[in-house]
Order: structure tokens, then C-alpha cells, then sequence
């Protein structure tokens, strides 16, 4: 048996190594494709379309934005020396490869349930860390264990259709009718149905990935001038040193600013509970880092070195905005694409099979529109009412389409880019591990759907 899962897992590799071009042309092809199925489905004109497409561009700046600070504050946040002891100490505990890989999985799994810009740097920095210490270790597994913990984002603490369920208010009205009050997260989040898929995904898929450890003779080590992360520090002649030096090494300024930046987060919390999003996320990561590096010229050096590796995220972002743009987008037929394919999910459900349905459906639209709020918008007009007339609750179609969001991000390489930046790799590196976590979480989640 572990012959036969040991060639399924080369296969795999070899064939993402192999076919699985660059997250740029992957964005294209999308893009083509989208465009192709958009001409029939909708009966617009080409210009029409492009047209659709161009608006759709920049609908994700502020989104992009935020994405590139999530991986630039949570590098320059690692790189700190008092918050690089602290992560060594935790790398310190696995002692072989297999346990490298368990621990970042699991790790990533519960910082991802907690929230998932955090748990999205941390795995991955966390890796950087691992790889260190356990130097036998296959590298890209080693990542793609970090970026896998990202499948249990959207049922977690952070996910975005369960609060927005429990949200109540106007964004209901997204759900064409079907709800008239809000869904508590302990129908949703909190339901025995959720926390045992979770529970069984934390559980098991860190051995899972464990198992997949390459011979000896296939393993990619990693490259020390990659985990070489230490930012020069300029030693200054105390007896040259003008006032802009002595500015710029100032510990004082430094300790205010952060001290001003931890007033905020303080009175947040108190006014908002552990309620995390992107903003507070970021925010935390920039002011402690400013507060850990001890100068502004070290802050400066670390953000210089830490913003080469958002390229990805800037070039093709904008392309995946397009794509939603074309998905969304209604002809004259008073149809998209995203919603045709939501139908033809309806027209084959029964109220057994419909929240299966609902999650394969959510995960093929995720492919198009990677976006737990474009998700949402896309999907709940149409899911909500089928499966209000299936007799199936809200919480339990939220939550399929939810999990359908996040599951196919594991051979999706949109949300792979701020870890795969973070270690220095391409996504063909990690995807064929993820294409076995994709396989075998979606039959978890599927039975747990159906019978839970």
C-alpha cells in the first residue's frame, strides 16, 4: 500500500513539475478560457466581455495591496532577531524530516483555523525556520505542508461567509430571499458538523504529508543563500556621524512609533474582541516589527528586502480581478458564467447530494473567482434558495459553499504567492503535495457534508 501512495504522490509531483506553467500564465489561460465560455454562456460581443474583463482589473487594488503588506510585515516581523528566537525555539522541536513536516502542518492548520493572513506567513516563515534546523528535509514539501494549512481557512475564526451569516443585515440580501435573520457561528463555525471535518483534517493530513517524504535521491534540499535572511547592519564612526545618521538609528523613534501603533491595537480589541481581518493583521505585524528591529534604518532594510518578492502578487492580481470581472459579468440573457455554473449544480441536487453539490460547485468557481467574498456574491443568490427549497439549512449551504472556497486553493496558485515569495519558490514546487491534500480532504470534507 504505501508503494502504490508513494507512486501516486511522484506522479503527482512529476506531473505539476512537468505541465503546471508559471501562476503569470496560469492567469492567462484562465483568462482565455473564461473569455471563450463567456461568448456562449452570456451571448455578448467580444467587446462587451473586454469590456467586463477591463473593469474588473482593478476591482482588487485595495485587496492586492493588502495581500502585498501581509507578506512584507510578516517577513520583516520574522526577520526580527527577538521574533526569529521565538520561531527557532519551535523549530527546534521536530528532530527528523517527518516531524518537520507534521509540525508545520499542524502549526499552519490551527494559525489558518485562527486567521488566515496570519496563519498564511507564519506556516511559511515558520518553514524557512524548520529547514534550518532539520537540513535532511525535502524543501518544497516542507512549504507545501505550510501552505496546505491554508485548506481550513473559511470554516475557521476568519472566515468570510460565516461571518457574514452571522453578520445579518443588508448582507442578506445577498442570499436572494432565502434568509430574513442572521446564522450564529455556532450553527456555522462552531457546529459539530464543522469542528469534526476540521478536527479530522488537523489530525490526519499532517501525517498524510508526513508519508510523502521523496527518497533520498529525490529530495530537494533547500539552498543556504535562500534561508540567508539576515540584514546587514551599517557600523557607524561615532565620530562622522551626521544628525540624519543619528536620526536613522534611533532607537527612541522607533520605540514611540510602536508604542503610538500598540495604543490602537489595545483599543481595538477592546472595542472589537478577537476580531481579526486583514488591517489588524498587518498592523500588529508592522508596529511589533518596528518595536523588534530597534531602528529605522533597520526597518527600512528589512521592508527593501522583503519587497522584492511581491512581484506575483502585483502583476497578477489585477489579472484574476479580470477574471472576475468576466465570471460576474451578465449578457443580454440575463446569465453569467459563475452563475450558470452554480445552476447546473441545483438542477442535479437532491436535499441528500445538494450540499455536496454546493461545495464542488463553489470549488470549480473558486478556480475563476478566488475570493471568499466574490464567493459569496457569486454563489449565494443562487445556493441559498435552492437549498431553502431542498430543505436544507443556511448554515449548512453557507458553510459548503465556505469549504468548496477554500478547498480548491490547494492546486490554485493565486493564494500560494505570499508563501511561495516568503521561501523563494515557484508553485509547480509545491503543488503536486497539494494535489494529495486536495484529493484527500475533498473526500473528507464531502462525507462530512453528506452525513454529518
Amino acid at each position: 500500500m504505501k508503494k502504490i501512495f508513494n507512486k501516486m504522490t511522484k506522479f503527482s509531483v512529476g506531473i505539476m513539475q512537468k505541465y503546471l506553467p508559471d501562476p503569470f500564465i496560469f492567469a492567462i489561460i484562465l483568462t482565455f478560457i473564461v473569455f471563450v465560455m463567456a461568448l456562449f454562456v452570456t451571448r455578448s460581443s467580444p467587446l462587451a466581455i473586454i469590456e467586463a474583463w477591463s473593469k474588473g482589473l482593478w476591482s482588487l487594488l485595495s485587496f492586492s495591496m493588502q495581500m502585498a503588506l501581509v507578506l512584507v510585515t510578516g517577513t520583516i516581523l520574522a526577520t526580527a532577531p527577538a521574533f526569529k528566537k521565538i520561531l527557532g525555539r519551535i523549530a527546534s522541536i521536530p528532530k527528523n524530516k517527518i516531524q518537520a513536516i507534521v509540525v508545520v502542518n499542524f502549526i499552519s492548520l490551527i494559525a489558518c483555523f485562527i486567521n488566515w493572513g496570519f496563519g498564511l506567513v507564519i506556516g511559511a516563515i515558520l518553514a524557512k525556520e524548520v529547514a534550518k534546523k532539520v537540513k535532511t528535509v525535502d524543501y518544497p514539501l516542507l512549504i507545501a505542508a505550510a501552505y496546505s494549512g491554508f485548506v481550513v481557512w473559511h470554516a475557521g475564526l476568519s472566515g468570510s461567509i460565516p461571518l457574514k451569516l452571522a453578520s445579518g443585515g443588508n448582507l442578506l440580501a445577498q442570499t436572494g430571499g432565502a434568509l430574513s435573520e442572521a446564522v450564529p457561528t455556532n450553527m456555522t463555525i462552531f457546529s459539530t458538523m464543522n469542528i469534526v471535518i476540521f478536527a479530522i483534517i488537523l489530525f490526519t493530513v499532517p501525517f498524510l504529508l508526513g508519508s510523502m517524504n521523496p527518497s533520498e535521491k529525490d529530495t530537494k534540499l533547500v539552498s543556504l543563500d535562500l534561508l540567508n535572511d539576515e540584514q546587514p547592519k551599517a557600523k557607524l564612526d561615532i565620530k562622522t556621524i551626521t544628525p540624519a545618521q543619528k536620526l536613522e538609528s534611533s532607537v527612541a523613534i522607533n520605540y514611540m512609533l510602536g508604542a503610538m501603533g500598540y495604543v490602537y491595537i489595545f483599543s481595538y480589541f477592546i472595542k472589537n474582541g478577537f476580531s481579526l481581518n486583514l488591517n489588524i493583521v498587518n498592523y500588529i505585524f508592522l508596529f511589533t516589527a518596528i518595536i523588534l528591529h530597534g531602528t529605522p534604518i533597520n526597518v527600512v532594510n528589512a521592508v527593501n528586502s522583503a519587497a522584492k518578492s511581491t512581484g506575483g502578487i502585483i502583476l497578477q492580481f489585477p489579472f484574476y480581478g479580470g477574471i472576475m470581472g468576466i465570471m460576474t459579468f451578465v449578457g443580454p440573457n440575463g446569465t453569467s458564467i459563475a452563475a450558470a455554473m452554480s445552476n447546473f449544480f441545483v438542477n442535479i441536487s437532491t436535499q441528500t447530494t445538494f450540499p455536496v453539490f454546493t461545495f464542488f460547485s463553489a470549488g470549480l468557481v473558486n478556480f475563476f473567482v478566488p475570493s471568499g467574498g466574490g464567493q459569496w456574491a457569486v454563489q449565494a443568490p443562487i445556493m441559498m434558495p435552492a437549498g431553502a427549497q431542498l430543505g436544507v439549512s443556511a448554515a449548512k449551504t453557507g458553510m459548503a459553499i465556505a469549504w468548496g472556497d477554500a478547498w480548491t486553493n490547494m492546486i490554485q496558485p493565486f493564494w500560494a504567492l505570499p508563501a511561495l515569495g516568503i521561501a523563494g519558490l515557484g508553485a509547480k514546487d509545491i503543488m503536486g503535495y497539494c494535489l494529495m491534500v486536495l484529493f484527500y480532504t475533498g473526500l473528507v470534507i464531502s462525507l462530512g457534508l453528506a452525513f454529518l
